[in-house]
């Protein structure tokens, strides 16, 4: 899921820059949001994911991990550090926090849909920046005070991971790269050939930039689907076509990002059936886009 993602210009907040992107403390940003960020390379991504949410879809009971796992990325830029991320909202939160981020000096670069029929409703905004890391992350920390959004850390419990009820060594042929387990979902990343880039940098996978599919076992062999597709403008109904020739239903066609070049477009996507069946359709959507080759 994906998977999030955008930049949010600080404008006249008069935040400093950082004297050199090596010298960002880390530490401070970790604290500013309450979050320990996962690091991939030089971005530090923040998870957020509405936990206090009880969101069902056809019957099925949505995981944090298949579709409302909110998050935000930081990376240095230049002599500053830049910002993207994803925000899991509920209707009633989006005016709120948009409020209090576009008070901070933050940007906000999308607000839609990403699943269709859910209850409660969830909606996904798509914000960034650059300047002060620290000082972004504590104006995104304050704006999220206006939603729900839990910042504490979940008690943990003895005992393994629950397990992934799919045969995923299957479904890792099938799509061709292999996948990950987290919070009971099936996950791939898959990106692009050619990166796009914004400002001079390039949109890697942990600042949003790959496709996003998660499974959710639904017993029996299936699975609930979601995510989202990157692509070009050219690749877009091609790949629509595809997901309707197998039964995959498109739920949002939109931007996340402001300025990226080349332009692109997510596609979101759901389906519950057979698991196996539903990867083959995921590989060949994949197939008519510039996917990255298996490494």
């Amino acid at each position: 899921m994906k998977r999030s993602l955008i930049f949010l210009t600080l404008l006249g907040a008069g935040l400093p820059a950082l004297a050199q992107a090596a010298e960002i403390d880390w530490k401070k940003v970790d604290t500013a949001l309450g979050k320990t960020a996962a690091v991939s390379g030089d971005v530090h991504r923040y998870g957020l994911p509405r936990s206090d949410l009880h969101v069902t879809l056809d019957g099925v009971t949505i995981k944090p991990a298949l579709a409302l796992g909110g998050w935000v990325a930081f990376a240095p830029m230049h002599d500053e550090a830049m910002v993207m991320g994803d925000l899991v909202l509920l209707e009633t939160e989006i005016n709120p926090v948009m409020t209090k981020l576009i008070e901070s000096g933050l940007e906000i670069t999308a607000v839609h849909n990403h699943i269709l029929r859910a209850s409660p409703a969830t909606f996904y905004m798509h914000v960034g920046g650059h300047g002060d890391p620290v000082k972004m992350a504590t104006a995104i920390r304050s704006a999220l005070a206006a939603s729900k959004t839990p910042f504490d850390t979940p008690a943990t419990t003895a005992g393994p991971a629950p397990a992934v009820d799919l045969d995923t060594a299957k479904l890792d042929q099938i799509m061709g790269v292999k996948g990950h387990a987290a919070g009971g979902v099936y996950q791939f990343g898959v990106p692009r050939r050619d990166p796009a880039t914004e400002s001079g940098m390039k949109v890697t996978g942990p600042l949003g930039g790959a496709n996003g599919i998660n499974f959710q076992p639904t017993g029996n062999g299936k699975a609930a689907i979601t995510g989202d597709f990157l692509v070009t403008g050219n690749e877009v109904n091609p790949l629509v076509r595809a997901l309707r020739a197998g039964n995959i239903e498109v739920t949002a066609i939109h931007s996340h990002m402001l300025d990226e070049q080349p332009r692109m477009f997510f596609i979101h996507f759901w389906a519950n059936d057979d698991a196996l069946k539903l990867a083959q359709g995921i590989r060949n959507a994949l197939d008519t886009t510039a996917v990255a080759k298996a490494q």
